[in-house]
């Protein structure tokens, strides 16, 4: 397997986080889930997948105390999720693994799958996960589903940077995330034709996944996983409560 370095997001979107008073934690990232911190689980399962460097973005000071202890990087917060992920990248360098720190049942089996099913000529991958499979490992779990031509699927917060000219992704995310507010504008930046498909359900998971990489100017990958857990993070006290009763406690 090829050397890797893990980047962890850990930031805050400002303001009280429901999800963290619920967990009864300062930050969501500190939240105990069998004796251990998110944070700590995520690095732990990153390491063990074969990571040779981890860093943790985050300015909050409680978290900072728990990179320290973990024996992670500590790296800054920049203006939004996409700059963020630019910095780690320019810093760590590729190949760069990227996941969250609310990735709570994430285990490195599932790491070292995605990498091994990444298509070899691809500068960035995303990993997947379809309805069916969610749902078979946690029913009843309420996801955001991307509804497409070919089912409906679930992001799994595990995103493979294989080289530099996947920087050129984070750029379009960057441009995207910049007009969230302003749709016609993210349907410039993206086209018409493609958000016509989307919206009609006649685009491909894997149509999607090209165009997206024609326009950021790589080859993007798409990698279904067979591990439905692999998409349920902690973003909402539900989802909390989830991996509480998955996990035992």
């Amino acid at each position: 397997m090829t050397a890797f370095q893990a980047l962890v997001l850990a930031g805050s979107r400002g303001g009280d986080d429901p999800v963290a008073a619920y967990g009864g934690a300062s930050h969501k990232a500190l939240i105990r889930l069998q004796s251990e911190t998110l944070l700590a689980r995520v690095v732990g399962a990153v390491r063990a997948a074969g990571a040779t460097r981890v860093a943790v973005i985050s300015s909050h000071p409680e978290v900072r105390a728990e990179i320290a202890r973990l024996g992670a990087e500590a790296l800054d917060e920049a203006a939004g999720p996409s700059l963020s992920v630019r910095a780690g990248a320019l810093r760590l360098g590729t190949p760069l693994l990227v996941t969250t720190a609310d990735h709570a049942l994430l285990e490195p089996a599932w790491i070292t799958r995605f990498l091994a099913d990444t298509p070899p000529d691809a500068d960035v991958t995303v990993l997947v996960a379809a309805r069916a499979t969610v749902e078979a490992a946690a029913p009843g779990t309420k996801r955001t589903w991307l509804k497409l031509a070919d089912g409906d699927w679930s992001g799994c917060n595990l995103f493979y940077l294989a080289n530099d000219r996947a920087l050129g992704v984070i750029d379009l995310w960057r441009r995207v995330e910049a007009e969230r507010k302003r749709p016609w504008k993210m349907a410039q930046i993206l086209g018409p034709g493609m958000l016509l498909r989307y919206l009609s359900r006649r685009l491909g998971l894997r149509d999607a996944a090209a165009r997206l990489g024609a326009l950021a100017g790589v080859r993007a990958g798409i990698v279904e996983t067979p591990f439905g857990l692999a998409s349920v993070d902690v973003d909402k006290p539900a989802d909390l409560d989830l991996v509480r009763e998955l996990t035992g406690r």
